[in-house]
């Protein structure tokens, strides 16, 4: 009984860990330029299809979400810019300035879309596509440049 007690708390805390863990997504540039400039850190703009782009999903789910990314998130300012097909998921005035943003930062309209960015809006680099084969390392070589 004692063990079973044991493994209960362990789930239990391992999930609340990981609650506590969630990543804090901005969705307007200029606000998050502002954080990123006040705590001197590098804004990661994200440009996403959420409900209709499979390489987006697997890329949330294989390096947004994985404890390695999680480890370093505090080092990032991070912005998400979605362009869902649903019309429920952002409202109008989101689905306009999301396109407004990507005008300048996703010209070629490539989802999922990495941008690495100075506060004053200064693209350091950019990572394009994910692979089918879920290989997360040249996400990791990307925003690991930019860990302090």
């Amino acid at each position: 009984m004692k063990k079973i007690i044991s493994l209960l708390v362990i789930v239990a805390a391992s999930t609340l860990m990981t609650q506590a863990q969630e990543l804090q997504w901005h969705t307007n540039l200029e606000e998050a330029k502002e954080v990123a400039k006040e705590n001197k850190k590098t804004i990661l703009l994200y440009f996403t299809g959420s409900d209709w782009c499979a390489p987006c999903k697997m890329l949330k789910k294989d390096f947004w979400n994985s404890q390695e990314f999680l480890r370093i998130a505090d080092n990032f300012v991070l912005v998400e810019l979605d362009e869902p097909r649903r019309m429920d998921i952002i409202s109008d005035e989101q689905r306009k300035y999301n396109r407004s943003v990507a005008k300048k930062y996703n010209k070629q309209g490539s989802y999922p879309l990495v941008v690495a960015m100075s506060y004053k809006g200064k693209v350091l680099d950019e990572l394009s596509g994910y692979s089918m084969l879920r290989d997360t390392s040249l996400h990791f070589a990307l925003v690991n440049r930019f860990v302090k």
